[in-house]
């Protein structure tokens, strides 16, 4: 469990930082691709997806060679996908307008849940190498949706920053201000 106490401070803390890095490097595309480039509901999702992807590099090392390790990224990653957003748009049928300290909350609320959702797959019953496969072809899946959804993002209500009404890179406020 202490494993788990440590990725959700250091996934945080990444996530935390990725809000900003776009802009302290002074809108660096590549940088963009792993960062918040704008304040839309994705980009907070990839905030989330970013480091606890990176995170991989640290839990593979740990639990890469148990038999539910795919499995256990795979969802720990579905995981921010779809709570972050149920989160998001759940208070605000409530509140009817965005609240920051919700939304910060939220964040690490999800990366809470993500964490403790690995750390109990890891620690059930061994699934099936079909189940293992699939997740493998999962995480792929998500890891190419995820550059995809930033390089040419959608044009859903997902992905339009609220401040600009405008996608991805587009969106970004100093882009509006500058034009």
């Amino acid at each position: 469990m202490l494993f788990v106490i440590i990725s959700i401070v250091i996934i945080s803390i990444i996530g935390t930082i990725s809000h900003f890095l776009y802009d302290i490097s002074n809108h660096n595309k590549f940088i963009g691709l792993f960062s918040a480039v704008n304040e839309s509901t994705w980009e907070h999702i990839k905030i989330a997806l970013t480091p606890t992807l990176l995170w991989s590099l640290v839990d593979g090392i740990r639990y890469g060679s148990e038999p539910n390790y795919f499995l256990a990224k795979f969802i720990s990653l579905l995981v921010v996908i779809l709570l972050m957003p149920i989160l998001f748009y759940g208070y605000q049928l409530f509140t009817k307008k965005d609240v920051v300290i919700f939304d910060i909350l939220i964040f690490y609320i999800v990366i809470t849940a993500s964490q403790l959702a690995f750390y109990y797959i890891i620690n059930m019953s061994s699934v099936n190498s079909v189940i293992r496969y699939l997740s493998l072809i999962g995480i792929f899946i998500i890891f190419a949706g995820y550059l995809i959804h930033t390089a040419l993002p959608g044009k859903g209500f997902i992905f339009k920053d609220p401040i600009t009404n405008k996608y991805g890179f587009k969106g970004h406020s100093e882009i509006k201000k500058k034009k």
